[in-house]
């Protein structure tokens, strides 16, 4: 990480600080510019090291805590004067006497700058003092006591959350790589630079699995495990190690670009209307696949078990499910092989529409690699559903941050095959279960004329995809419909090898589909850029930004972008090489430069044909409004080629929004059957 130029260091007076949560400390008013520009400061380096920190980050937690610990010391001398003639009880002495002290520490902290870090010191003694009374269990008053127990409560939790802020901002390789990042190993002979490099990622990956491992502590630590905490771990360092970004400088990146989205998109000529009426087959086919996937998203969503059905159902789900919870059904579990059922068995009843002797296999095993998936007889549509879950779990997490590639094991005539570590390894798992433990060999023996559909939500859709082209040679007439499968799945071959036989489905903004690593490369130059080249502080860019998600309003958010003299920002800002290392990959592009793809995470697309959904009208920013209407057309991968930013990224991506977009979709399309010209809705536009 580098330090800030050195005619740009970050200079302190003592007037420049004020009180924040802890012990640290804030900026008032404290820049670096270089001529007029204002823009993100490269994190804070304290006692040698560097921490993940600004010093224009810490205007908001100076003001929440003077706030704060001023509305406590009213409290408290409330409480005081209220109480204090009831304070002649045993132990009542020693009470007022924490009290009084309380308070008057308490005082020092709001009015005391200077003195911050040794009061913080004090006020931690006084609060295992306060501990030591509570426990100690004084005979007084029972709202005194209780008004000493809250302010116990709140100091240690003040204490436990500058704890945590301290592991959170401190970055244990900021001493290391400081001296080295101001010049780049440039000063360095090509061995010795190649050493200090490979040095300097080796010990950023151990630092990020070491996080990692403590974040996931309570999971398993089998070979999978331990396999994906090292991947999870080089994919975190080498996306964050080459930057100088704080959390605040993202936070408000995500904002100006979500602005500037907006604008670009305002500012836009009305599009052009194709001139000529989709064919008639390709509308059919549209109508046709829509119905499928309004059918088969029942069977990816009852993947999620009785978790889903309570959130989708939260007045209802508990008292219709509850009985099969407690219920012995031993006879007719004993008709569906498995594992780990408890409640989901009647959720799924509930969710699919079917019948105990439909189901041929129903396992909730969750580890890393390993995803839960059901088996089940679909008479309507006479298929065998084999339906794999989506993200649940930390389990799920750690294969989903699995990302590097590897060689796809199948029989197929193309020649590369690269896909994604984490859910191939998931897909083979469930191949090796659903071939060698003779489960579809089970269903099928039931129903032989029945043909294979593949289903799944988000990773379950990845999952799916990869699983359906393992067993398309021994099921040439498989179907998979994934629905909003991460974009970084395999090569653009398979993506090719697909088209025949998958079908995805996509809503609105939904960041999952538009997901790889390419993108999050993309994704970060941009928010490099859009914060090097803004003239505005960050509190503003914060504050307005939280506004424009929660309430709308003018996207025209100035920054120097905007200026009419675009050419000279064709070169990084002083301020965006101070955002990035010597030796970043990004630190010599244009914003426009296309990005080297490293071996490890070569550019991925997503699974089979395309299908977009798309809100039409407004509905609320956070899709809150249950009348929306829906339009869908059929898309090119590449218009998911780039991170869009939205208040809908995510609730786009919920597998219950999904399905109510489809319900509205289905049956509108469903009564406009009979009116042709209102049936263009899935026509693209140029």
């Amino acid at each position: 990480m580098r330090r800030a130029p050195p005619s740009l260091r970050l200079r302190l007076s003592a007037d420049d600080l004020v009180a924040a949560p802890g012990g640290l400390f804030s900026a008032r008013g404290v820049c670096l510019s270089a001529g007029d520009r204002t823009f993100a400061m490269p994190g804070m380096v304290l006692f040698g090291r560097r921490w993940a920190i600004a010093s224009d980050d810490l205007v908001f937690p100076g003001f929440f805590e003077l706030v704060v610990r001023v509305l406590w010391w009213i409290g408290i001398l409330t409480l005081y004067l209220m109480h204090r003639g009831k304070l002649d009880c045993a132990g009542g002495a020693l009470l007022s006497s924490y009290l009084i002290v309380l308070m008057i520490l308490l005082a020092v902290v709001i009015c005391t700058v200077s003195a911050i870090m040794c009061v913080s010191m004090r006020e931690m003694v006084w609060a295992s003092l306060g501990a030591a009374w509570v426990a100690d269990g004084v005979q007084c008053d029972r709202t005194v006591v209780n008004g000493i127990i809250a302010t116990v409560v709140v100091s240690w939790i003040i204490i436990a959350a500058t704890v945590v802020s301290i592991i959170i901002v401190f970055d244990p390789l900021g001493g290391k790589m400081a001296p080295y990042s101001s010049a780049g190993p440039s000063h360095l002979d090509s061995h010795d630079s190649s050493q200090l490099l490979n040095g300097l990622k080796t010990a950023a990956t151990s630092v990020w699995e070491t996080r990692i491992k403590l974040l996931c502590c309570c999971i398993g630590k089998d070979d999978h495990t331990r396999v994906a905490f090292s991947s999870t771990a080089e994919l975190f360092s080498t996306y964050f190690s080459d930057t100088d970004l704080v959390p605040s400088d993202i936070a408000a990146g995500l904002a100006l670009l979500h602005q500037q989205q907006d604008n670009i998109r305002n500012n836009q000529e009305p599009a052009q209307v194709v001139s000529h009426a989709p064919g008639s087959s390709q509308e059919a086919d549209l109508d046709a696949e829509l119905e499928n996937c309004h059918h088969y998203m029942q069977f990816a969503a009852a993947a999620y078990g009785w978790p889903l059905y309570i959130y989708r159902n939260p007045l209802t789900g508990l008292c219709r499910i509850g009985g099969d919870c407690c219920r012995s059904r031993t006879t007719d579990y004993d008709l569906v092989g498995g594992d780990q059922l408890n409640c989901h068995f009647g959720s799924i009843l509930h969710t699919t529409g079917l019948q105990y002797r439909d189901f041929i296999h129903v396992s909730f095993h969750d580890k890393v690699y390993e995803l839960p998936f059901i088996v089940a007889l679909d008479h309507r549509k006479e298929s065998v559903v084999v339906a794999v879950r989506g993200t649940m779990s930390l389990q799920d997490v750690l294969t989903d941050l699995s990302a590097e590639s590897e060689v796809l094991d199948v029989e197929c005539e193309v020649q590369d095959r690269l896909a994604h570590k984490g859910i191939s390894q998931a897909a083979r798992y469930v191949y090796r279960r659903l071939i060698n433990d003779g489960i579809l060999s089970q269903a099928f023996s039931i129903a032989p004329e029945y043909r294979l559909v593949i289903v799944g939500h988000s990773l379950g859709g990845g999952a799916a995809a990869l699983l359906a082209t393992m067993l398309r040679a021994a099921y040439p007439q498989v179907r998979c419909y994934a629905f909003s499968p991460p974009r970084g799945l395999w090569s653009k071959a398979l993506h090719e090898y697909s088209q025949s036989f998958i079908v995805s489905l996509v809503l609105g903004k939904d960041v999952i589909p538009r997901l790889s690593v390419t993108n999050l490369e993309d994704l970060k130059r941009r928010i490099l850029r859009v914060v090097a080249h803004c003239n505005k502080p960050k509190y503003k860019i914060l504050l307005h930004g939280l506004w424009y998600e929660l309430f709308g309003g003018n996207p025209n958010f100035p920054t120097e972008l905007d200026g009419g003299d675009q050419e000279v920002l064709t070169q990084p800002l002083l301020g965006e090489q101070s955002l990035l290392t010597r030796w970043s990959p990004a630190y010599s592009f244009s914003s426009d430069s296309p990005l080297d793809s490293s071996p490890k995470y070569p550019p991925l697309y997503p699974p089979g044909r395309i299908i977009h959904l798309q809100e039409e009208g407004a509905s609320g920013r956070f899709g809150c409004c249950s009348a929306a209407q829906y339009s869908a057309k059929w898309s090119h991968e590449a218009e998911f080629s780039k991170i869009l930013i939205g208040p809908k990224m995510l609730t786009d991506h919920m597998p219950d929004i999904l399905m109510r977009a489809l319900d509205s979709l289905v049956s509108d399309r469903a009564a406009c059957v009979s009116c042709p010209a209102q049936g263009v809705s899935g026509v693209d536009v140029a």
